[in-house]
Formats: C-alpha cells, sequence, structure tokens
C-alpha cells in the first residue's frame, strides 16, 4: 500500500510521540508498505517552528531529508500541476463529499492518506 503521511503524523512518527494513534503507527510500520512524506511538510514545520508555534520539531526540520531518509520513507515533491490541482480542491475530507484524488482514501483521524 502507498502512504502519504500529512505533516503532524509525520512528526509524531519521527519523535515517537504518542498522540499518533496505533492505527497509523502500524500502518507506518508494515514493512510492506510505502510511506512518504510531502516536501511541503518540511515548509510547514519550519514555519511553524520559526513563529514559535511547534519547537517541538527544531532538530527534525533542521535535517528533514536526511531524517525522513533515515526512516526509509520518500519524499514527494511538489510541481506547479500538483499545487494548481490543491488549490481547486474544495478542500473537505472524504466523508465530507471531498475528494483526496482518484482511488485515494483517508484513514479515519489518523493522518494518514492511502493512495493507489
Amino acid at each position: 500500500m502507498n502512504l502519504l503521511l500529512d505533516t503532524h503524523a509525520l512528526a509524531w512518527w519521527v519523535l515517537d510521540d504518542a498522540r499518533l494513534s496505533v492505527t497509523a503507527r502500524n500502518l507506518v510500520a508494515d514493512p510492506s508498505n510505502r510511506v512518504v512524506a510531502s516536501a511541503v511538510s518540511a515548509f510547514e514545520m519550519a514555519t511553524k517552528h520559526r513563529l514559535g508555534k511547534w519547537p517541538d520539531v527544531g532538530a527534525f526540520v533542521a535535517e528533514f531529508g536526511a531524517a525522513v531518509a533515515a526512516e526509509g520513507f520518500g519524499v514527494m515533491a511538489v510541481t506547479a500541476d500538483h499545487a494548481v490541482l490543491a488549490g481547486s480542491l474544495a478542500g473537505e475530507p472524504p466523508e465530507a463529499g471531498g475528494e483526496r484524488g482518484p482511488g485515494a482514501c483517508d484513514v479515519g483521524g489518523t493522518g494518514v492518506v492511502v493512495a493507489p
């Protein structure tokens, strides 16, 4: 299965934070799953850290690429096409009638999106 971690799920995994659900933790730990993080997560964490809103991620974000690679995760680059598509979506989760993309589904409240 292909898994895309949202920013909090990624940080909570790397920081071994108890706020990451057991379901998400099991999905990420499963070696048969391919796990990726978005480059946008680096931007979001760096910005929140700089503003003093998320001090816990300072060391992680300073070594984002190496830390993500050490976990065995890939990093999904964001292209202009991705940005345009994301900006055009309603932004509502599937259970509220929104779209995550063809065949993708959110694992209810885990911060993990399963993608085809």
